[in-house]
């Protein structure tokens, strides 16, 4: 079994001003947990803290910035009513579409989506592992462990933080420090939305990808998955079941696999 999140439970989440990680530190709340939100958007994070806080009186903080900086990190872990349990490396970019994605955005995508995880465990693990106890929690994506079509860096990066999340586990794991991988696929969030407007055909197909895939769910609904998850004491969180089917099949024939995303990358290109 793992870590059980309720009254007593000091957790800080990233990418917590809208979206996957908004609904994560909501659902802590409601379980009695302490919560200090972290996003690079200051505005809108300091009224999604208000909001909570409104309800969830003396138990969220916020600080604003780039969850990829070592010096955010530190600050969010500072904040803190005491030592950090539980850590959601949420916060992501969906950035560079196409072969002929921009270095910046190759750049971007990895000290976000991959660095700001490693820098959060660079913090918080040798404490969890003097003490015995804590749990990290990567939100990686079901391109992850699969793919998105129209998205190299995307891709990349989300099989990467798939990675980081393994060695952790496996290194730390039976020391007391819980890893949790969240793989989910479309959800109904900012960054969805925003793909689907997107002027670049190549970046709206990627988006088309994710929504033809599965059913999109809330971010509630992956919070629930996510908070079930680490209760049980599993490696990965899957709020979409049949991203585990698979990827069972594409371990299982990877050529047959990749031939039926030709055919999928085919049926949207139409």
């Amino acid at each position: 079994m793992g870590l059980t999140p309720g009254a007593g439970t000091v957790a800080v989440v990233t990418g917590a001003a809208s979206g996957i990680g908004e609904g994560i530190a909501e659902r802590l709340l409601e379980r009695g947990a302490s919560v200090v939100l972290g996003d690079l958007d200051a505005d809108r994070l300091a009224e999604t803290s208000a909001r909570l806080d409104g309800v969830h009186p003396g138990r969220v903080a916020h600080v604003a910035g780039d969850a990829a900086d070592a010096e955010h990190v530190a600050a969010l872990v500072a904040a803190a009513p005491g030592d950090v349990d539980l850590y959601v490396a949420n916060a992501g970019v969906f950035k560079g579409f196409g072969l002929d994605a921009a270095d910046a955005d190759w750049s971007m995508s990895w000290d976000v989506n991959v660095m700001g995880q490693v820098r959060a465990a660079q913090a918080l693990v040798p404490g969890w592992l003097e003490r015995g106890r804590g749990c990290f929690v990567s939100t990686a994506s079901a391109a992850g462990l699969l793919t998105q079509l129209g998205s190299p860096t995307y891709s990349a990066t989300k099989h990467a933080a798939v990675g980081f999340a393994e060695w952790l586990a496996a290194t730390y794991g039976d020391q007391g420090v819980q890893v949790c991988c969240l793989c989910p696929m479309g959800v109904r969030t900012d960054m969805l939305r925003e793909g689907e407007q997107n002027a670049d055909e190549t970046a709206r197909l990627a988006m088309r990808s994710v929504v033809t895939a599965g059913a999109t769910v809330s971010p509630l609904d992956v919070a629930d998955v996510l908070l079930e998850a680490i209760e049980a004491g599993s490696f990965f969180a899957l709020p979409h079941p049949e991203v585990g089917t698979m990827y069972a099949r594409k371990a299982s024939d990877t050529d047959q696999w990749v031939a039926g995303m030709h055919r999928f990358r085919t049926s949207l290109e139409r």
